[in-house]
């Protein structure tokens, strides 16, 4: 043992100072790829990961590889953290893996916008300063019904602003049943009090009547509100207004209705099976003064909080300090104008692949799948296709799926492992597991992946 510890240190010693191994060549032609003080700290890691080894008795091969240590952490800083992946999990807005791909026309819209200058707050007609906000709005005006809208870049915004440029210091009255917490810990009375307005509950968790709100009604109160349930449902005795009798009694004490739709929608979701998911342009007809909603759930578009209602009221939001901490980049514009364009269009089910997900039958989806398992050859034996269900996801329809058919790997393979692995591919395919089986549902995976997919199922699985 006393060998062994002289060994050790003697070992350490041994190993290059951190100015010899930038000279060895392999680590010296790092430098003329990236900036020397990048390659310098990845030299003190590689040396300090060495010592750590060495003095753990693990030392196999360490200064052999040390000019190989140095090269794989500059390619792990270098690398992009946030990558493409294939969602084979069914989800179609699927939260964790970045919610709604996005058209060809918006990422097309999106580069465009972002490859130079842009008229972004330019009027070229006037050829004086414009305004961000016009770019979405007419597109909006006419999809909605509404007098005017306003973006901001993601829908808790949204809220947080109307709360904060209308009820700051006054009363805003909201069901019990509608203080609900969504996805990250967002939670609905947080935003109420972080906007300054004083939260008065009315109803009970399951039932609530406009004479709850009417009751509630005082000098102080600035607005009702109502917000979607998004990812939850209560249901057997339950009660809840209608929005035009909530309206209705707003307007007669002179008080503003707010409807938050959380994910909101321009498509009827009952054509494809679905329950049936408040439609925008419900809202605006059925009286509520602003109507906000995501850009990135059932719209299909890039991340972004839309707010939609009366022109006097979003003029006063345009004026608050906060839009401006809140408004949305030239890119996030660009797309969304391009996604809002296939509906205007009538053409969403074609163009939008969050609705070109949804309205996918199951025999299509079980085609591709087969289609998979013969690319694969010999290495698909013992794959099977499967009956399943595909879920909305998002916050959107709650308990709502899909019919649609799976693609099961054997189930002799060890599904953990296998799931493991093809996270670890590039790029990563996240699967889902059922029934201790790994599988994919292929409603989720664009069509031009089918491909990629099989290449990867036939590389990562034994």
């Amino acid at each position: 043992m006393r060998g062994e510890d002289i060994a050790v240190p003697d070992a350490v010693r041994a190993l290059p100072s951190v100015d010899r191994l930038l000279l060895d060549e392999r680590v010296a032609a790092l430098t003329r790829i990236h900036p020397r003080p990048l390659v310098v700290d990845a030299a003190r890691e590689a040396l300090g990961d060495a010592r750590r080894r060495l003095r753990a008795g693990d030392g196999n091969g360490v200064v052999g590889s040390l000019a190989e240590a140095v090269a794989v952490r500059l390619e792990r800083a270098t690398r992009a953290t946030l990558r493409r992946a294939i969602n084979a999990t069914g989800v179609v807005i699927h939260t964790n893996l970045g919610r709604a791909p996005l058209s060809s026309a918006a990422l097309a819209a999106m580069h465009e916008a972002g490859l130079g200058y842009s008229n972004l707050e330019y009027d070229l007609e006037a050829g004086s300063r414009g305004s961000r906000h016009e770019h979405v709005a007419e597109l909006l005006r006419r999809l909605s019904g509404a007098e005017a809208a306003l973006v901001v870049n993601n829908n808790a915004a949204a809220l947080l602003l109307i709360l904060s440029a209308l009820a700051r210091g006054r009363e805003v009255v909201i069901s019990r049943g509608e203080l609900v917490e969504i996805g990250g810990g967002f939670r609905i009375p947080d935003v109420l009090r972080q906007s300054g307005a004083e939260l008065v509950e009315v109803g009970t968790t399951n039932r609530t009547y406009v004479a709850d709100f009417e009751a509630a009604l005082s000098e102080r109160t600035a607005l009702f509100l109502r917000v979607h349930s998004s990812n939850f449902r209560v249901i057997g005795f339950t009660h809840a207004p209608a929005l035009g009798a909530l309206a209705h009694a707003a307007h007669a004490r002179d008080c503003i209705l707010a409807d938050d739709l959380g994910s909101g929608s321009f498509l009827d979701t009952t054509r494809y099976g679905l329950a049936h998911e408040p439609l925008v342009q419900e809202s605006v007809e059925a009286g509520a003064d602003l109507v906000c909603f995501s850009g990135d759930k059932l719209l299909g578009g890039p991340q972004a909080g839309i707010i939609v209602g009366r022109a006097d009221l979003v003029a006063r939001l345009k004026q608050h300090p906060l839009t401006r901490a809140l408004r949305p980049d030239k890119v996030t514009l660009a797309g969304l104008g391009a996604t809002l364009a296939h509906y205007l269009a009538a053409e969403p089910e074609r163009e939008v692949p969050v609705w070109r997900m949804i309205a996918t039958p199951p025999e299509q989806i079980e085609a591709r799948a087969r289609a998979v398992i013969a690319t694969l050859g010999s290495a698909g034996d013992g794959f099977t296709i499967e009956d399943g269900r595909s879920a909305v996801g998002g916050g959107s329809l709650p308990g709502e799926t899909l019919p649609t058919r799976l693609l099961a790997v054997p189930a002799s393979l060890d599904a953990d492992a296998g799931a493991a692995a093809l996270r670890r591919a590039r790029p990563p395919v996240v699967a889902r597991i059922e029934h201790d089986r790994l599988v994919f549902d292929l409603r989720t995976v664009l069509p031009e992946e089918d491909e990629i997919l099989a290449t990867l199922l036939a590389a990562h699985l034994p």
